[in-house]
């Protein structure tokens, strides 16, 4: 099968996501965080968890009055299973509508996101370690941040294996995951931090309860 991220036009800056597993911690979160706080929480504004995320694999924001000859621009990979077309608990959420070739600019620069539905003959693990391997071969990308679902360890182990080699002096590599891993040549973030703050959840709020 070919890949469709072959004709992708890449970044220096790179985020790649398994939505599916995004999209799930974030219910997980939502649900556990209403009991222990007593409050709806509305669902996560993507942009702000797409910003923290970047801010977590090392991006700064613009410094007012300097003159840059563009912005900084970083490409967000989303991967989703085919039949699902929105993701559940994020805002904007429909991958064809709201999503997918869509773009927005803030204080970190330009964000171009991109959704990839994996067809039914393929398996979403396996076309999510295709697109990290496609990723880490281009000389362009120079910061590359990666969550995957790291929750199951042979999805974990093959993610460490592709990026044994990618984190160097020219290319700075970040994997998110709920709890630190064991091993990998490369940055860890944990990525509840990024989800709490774009569900609106407070450190101040948890330490109340």
């Amino acid at each position: 099968m070919n890949n469709p991220l072959q004709e992708t036009k890449w970044s220096e800056n790179v985020i790649l996501v398994d939505a599916d597993y995004v999209d799930r911690v974030a219910f997980n979160l939502i649900v556990n965080f209403e009991r222990m706080i007593g409050r709806q929480i509305p669902p996560a504004d993507l942009a702000k968890w797409i910003d923290c995320v970047a801010l977590d694999g090392g991006m700064r924001p613009i410094t007012e009055g300097t003159e840059a000859p563009a912005l900084p621009e970083t490409l967000v990979v989303m991967i989703h299973q085919k039949g699902k077309t929105a993701l559940a608990n994020f805002v904007p959420a429909n991958y064809e509508a709201d999503i997918n070739g869509k773009a927005f600019k803030d204080h970190l620069g330009e964000f171009v996101l991109n959704a990839y539905p994996i067809e039914d003959i393929a398996d979403g693990n396996d076309f999510f370690i295709e697109a990290l391997q496609l990723i880490c071969s281009q000389k362009e990308v120079k910061r590359l941040m990666v969550i995957p679902n790291a929750e199951q360890e042979h999805i974990y182990n093959k993610v460490r294996d592709v990026l044994r080699h990618a984190d160097s002096d020219e290319r700075r590599v970040t994997v998110f995951s709920m709890q630190p891993q064991p091993g990998g040549p490369f940055r860890q973030e944990i990525l509840g931090y990024s989800l709490m703050a774009a569900l609106g959840i407070s450190a101040d709020e948890i330490r109340d309860r």
